[in-house]
């Protein structure tokens, strides 16, 4: 896990002191190791920087930028390739040697083998980049999830890449100009969604893609290795419940000690839900070692899963490690949070992951989290209950186009409460897509009430909410839905805060639920073994229950969050009024400062506000102040 960024600049602009000072902003990615490339072609200029956090061959013959002394080409990596040491033998049969045992050489001497397609190889999570002097390419490779970032800038003949945008700050003349966009997406999701970052010259590359860049021409060719949409498609599974258990536990296992792969100490979030308590089980039954399992817990009834998640590892018999934090703790967090989520950004369990990283960070490297199984096993309650509004909403679409002829109203008072009418208006104007409906009934604000706020509001283009589905995905509501999750929250929300919070303590984040091989037996799974009448998760909690006993796990949901919305009243009250001042809102002319006054004086008047909605506002505020 590390850090990467550099340029290609046709007015040769940059220099090493440039280069330097954009890597340097990454060294909480990668304390251990620098390294840099810096060339002057006839006409243009190239150069890539890399901050290491050594996980695997902790030696010199790790370093980087690596370069491949034949063919010149040069290679920065973030990131793992779990299942390096086999690619390794199948090309020292083709006659490859090799000088190192990191993944990194692996990388560079499968590129030669099998040029970008090797990518389709690899297991693991990566950002990886690729400059080949001879053809005067770039390419810029992400892992199939999204797991590691990667983030591109492009204006007036200058590309920038990095794993973060806080590198760009660096060059002159990066351009700050804001992203429309990226803006009514936080509004309405609380995050940034698809090729979109906050600035309207940057793009995420996508997951599952290679970009090629050509220097020649200043044109990039996107190529799609893996689309999970491919998987959720296919209705051809034939298997019986049990089989389908036994298959699918066998790719877990391979999949959880494929993420153990390490020349460091590993540890596990243990919350004592389902997700994390299967990660730990698999993992222990075959471990006579002890894995260290980690958990945090507060004092806040409806917050705490600490006495959970203790109960499983006694039972499991990891070895446990449980520690308190005050409001205090989480509190001296949120000054941080524009530095280490260097882009606007609302999920406030933001706060207690970076918490648990940095507890982590005091025992092991590597620490393995159990993201993805909600998206995955259709484990969210809002999976449940949107099936049941889609189900209606699409029986009486046409009554709902004649109600909404009634209840259509003008004028956004405040954010007082969710806009039922204005989402019934998108819905009946929508073409009843089930991951449309879904989309709109599970967002923060409505279309009208972000138009209210932000007055340059920007129905969104880009993201994995706009795209087209297969008549298959249309006319299966749950795996539409699922689908979605996969391309928008997941990597957008979920693995961006898991990636940053891990990061900002040098901790390297492990997602084992996010191997694309589960996912592929998964999405072809009928939705009966994913979801019934009795419960979610159905398949992967038969499999828990093998290991540990369903009476100590049956419980209620509960998100990993800590009282923000009762915190912002008292102890930070005076940052959050701060930032949600008159003054400020004008300064950043975003937003509409009389909207945002009148809903944080209801919200300090006790009245029922949706606190989602001025978290979103005020995280963007922060980080204006921050970065423009």
């Amino acid at each position: 896990m590390c850090g990467l960024t550099g340029f290609i600049s046709f007015k040769k602009e940059a220099n090493r002191e440039i280069l330097d000072r954009m890597a340097q902003t990454l060294l909480h990615r990668g304390p251990n190791d620098s390294g840099s490339y810096f060339n002057e072609a006839y006409d243009y200029q190239i150069g890539m920087a890399f901050r290491r956090l050594s996980i695997i061959d902790l030696s010199a013959a790790g370093h980087q930028p690596m370069i491949d002394v034949e063919s010149g080409r040069v290679l920065i990596f973030n990131g793992e390739i779990y299942n390096y040491r086999e690619i390794k033998v199948e090309l020292e049969k083709d006659g490859f040697t090799f000088k190192s045992n990191s993944d990194t050489e692996v990388i560079l001497k499968a590129f030669t083998k099998w040029g970008k397609n090797c990518v389709e190889r690899f297991i693991g999570m990566f950002a990886i980049i690729v400059y080949d002097p001879n053809n005067h390419k770039v390419y810029f490779f992400r892992d199939r999830f999204g797991v590691k970032p990667l983030y591109l800038y492009e204006k007036n003949g200058l590309m920038m890449f990095a794993s973060e945008l806080k590198a760009f700050h660096m060059m002159p003349s990066f351009d700050k100009t804001l992203s429309n966009e990226a803006i009514s997406s936080l509004l309405k999701y609380d995050y940034i969604t698809g090729k979109n970052s906050i600035f309207k010259y940057c793009v995420k590359v996508q997951p599952g893609y290679c970009y090629e860049y050509d220097i020649n021409s200043s044109k990039t060719i996107e190529h799609c290795y893996w689309d999970s949409d491919k998987y959720y498609t296919n209705n051809h599974y034939h298997f019986d419940f049990k089989t389908a258990i036994d298959e699918l536990e066998k790719i877990l296992i391979s999949a959880f000690n494929y993420r153990m792969v390490s020349d460091v100490p590993v540890g596990i979030f243990l919350s004592g839900g389902y997700d994390s308590s299967c990660v730990a089980a698999l993992l222990q039954k075959n471990n006579t070692a002890k894995l260290k399992t980690f958990t945090i817990g507060f004092d806040e009834e409806g917050y705490n899963e600490a006495p959970f998640a203790k109960r499983v590892a006694e039972y499991l018999g990891t070895d446990h490690l449980e520690f308190f934090c005050s409001f205090k703790d989480a509190i001296d967090i949120v000054p941080n949070l524009a530095d280490i989520y260097d882009e606007p950004f609302g999920d406030q369990s933001a706060i207690p992951t970076t918490l648990v990283s940095a507890i982590a960070k005091k025992y092991v490297t590597v620490a393995l989290s159990a993201d993805g199984g909600d998206e995955l096993f259709a484990g969210y309650p809002r999976h449940r209950k949107s099936l049941q509004s889609i189900s209606r909403m699409t029986q009486y679409k046409s009554l709902l186009g004649f109600v909404n002829q009634f209840t259509k109203r003008s004028g956004i008072r405040g954010l007082s409460k969710s806009n039922k009418f204005d989402k019934l208006n998108q819905v009946v104007n929508s073409e009843f897509v089930p991951s449309t409906i879904f989309s709109i009934i599970n967002q923060t604000l409505s279309d009208a009430e972000c138009t209210a706020l932000f007055p340059n509001f920007t129905v969104e283009s880009k993201s994995g909410f706009s795209r087209k589905l297969k008549d298959e995905l249309k006319n299966d509501a749950l795996k539409s839905i699922l689908s979605t999750e996969v391309k928008t929250y997941l990597v957008d929300d979920i693995l961006a805060k898991v990636d940053r919070a891990t990061m900002s303590v040098s901790l390297e984040g492990r997602e084992p639920f996010l191997d694309h091989r589960i996912l592929e037996l998964v999405a072809s799974f009928p939705k009966q073994f994913l979801i019934d009448a009795n419960g979610q998760k159905k398949i992967l909690k038969e499999i828990v229950h093998k290991y540990i006993p369903s009476e100590m796990m049956e419980r209620p949901k509960m998100g990993f969050g800590i009282p923000l919305e009762k915190w912002c009243r008292s102890e930070l009250k005076e940052i959050f009024d701060d930032q949600l001042s008159i003054r400020k809102i004008k300064r950043s002319g975003c937003f509409n400062s009389e909207i945002v006054t009148s809903s944080l004086n209801a919200y300090h008047r006790g009245e029922p506000i949706n606190f989602q909605k001025l978290w979103n506002i005020f995280t963007f505020q922060m980080w204006y102040e921050r970065w423009m």
